[in-house]
């Protein structure tokens, strides 16, 4: 049995793209970003369970806020509920501006940020955190945010 020229070239290639090891790119820090809009919006709209599902739906989920760190997609999940509600008129208008994605090998990524909030729990602050891409997708595995301390008083 004799292999044609065409099969040989096709398994090279095939080899060669099997063993090139896969690197962030231009197309992943734009689904990063991406998973940070479709969570803004979500927002926005009053739907935090489209707003979560940026999150990694796992145990090993980390979101740190308020000096309190929270373990695990539904805990995260429960607090939101319980400080902003789970209706638009609740949870505000919210705005994150991204400073900078960072990659972390060819499967993570760390966004820096600013976030904003109108509404009955307006503040301000800024938030780190970590994607990791799980099943092609990416997703939040770390959620560091922090507000922006009060300002002082007016002086009389």
């Amino acid at each position: 049995m004799s292999t044609s020229p065409r099969l040989v070239v096709l398994a090279s290639c095939l080899l060669i793209v099997a063993c090139t090891p896969r690197a962030f790119g231009p197309a992943d820090e734009r689904a990063v970003r991406a998973v940070l809009a479709a969570q803004q919006t979500a927002w926005n709209e009053g739907d935090l369970e489209g707003f979560m599902a940026g999150y990694a739906r796992q145990e090993a989920l980390v979101f740190t806020s308020g000096g309190k760190v929270r373990r695990g997609w539904q805990e995260t999940h429960d607090k939101f509920v319980a400080t902003y509600g789970a209706a638009s008129e609740t949870m505000g208008r919210l705005v994150f501006e991204v400073l900078g994605v960072q990659p972390v090998g060819a499967d993570g990524a760390v966004v820096l940020g600013r976030w904003s909030l109108d509404g009955p729990n307006a503040g301000a602050g800024v938030f780190s955190v970590v994607l990791e891409r799980q099943d092609g997708t990416w997703k939040v595995v770390h959620d560091h945010t922090s507000s922006d301390p009060e300002p002082p008083p007016a002086a009389p």
